[in-house]
């Protein structure tokens, strides 16, 4: 697999357009750090860190929320875009955030003081990679 990152975030992009309630995503600690974030937005309900039974791996259970809009079911995430890829890095500086559809969207950045949202960012001072967008 080239890109995890772009893995997991077309895992849960699938699992929504299909409706699933959980996802399955292989462990690492960045990913772990994203999907906080995506708690802490209340993108979706909860997760939690399994070994594999007949391995020393671990996977990330994500149990996906959706918004009930009369008789259907409307997934949390309205698009989830990779923006920093394998072949091409993508680095903002401090004062380079910008806000994601005016500031109904995010950014992931992965920075010196660890992966935040762009409104942390912005707030710390601190610039990074960016990682993904989130509307």
């Amino acid at each position: 697999m080239l890109d995890p990152i772009a893995d997991m975030l077309t895992r849960i992009r699938n699992a929504q357009k299909a409706e699933h309630q959980e996802v399955v995503i292989p462990f690492s600690k960045l990913k772990m750090a994203i999907i906080t974030i995506f708690q802490k937005k209340g993108l979706i309900e909860s997760f939690q860190k399994v070994k594999e039974e007949k391995s020393n791996f671990y996977n990330i259970i994500l149990t996906l929320k959706y918004k009930q809009i009369g008789n259907k079911k409307v997934p949390t995430f309205r698009s989830l875009r990779r923006v920093s890829k394998e072949g091409q890095r993508i680095y903002v500086k401090k004062n380079d955030i910008h806000k994601i559809k005016n500031g109904l969207g995010f950014s992931i950045i992965s920075t010196s003081q660890g992966v935040l949202t762009s409104e942390e960012a912005r707030k710390k001072g601190v610039g990074g990679e960016i990682i993904c967008e989130v509307r």
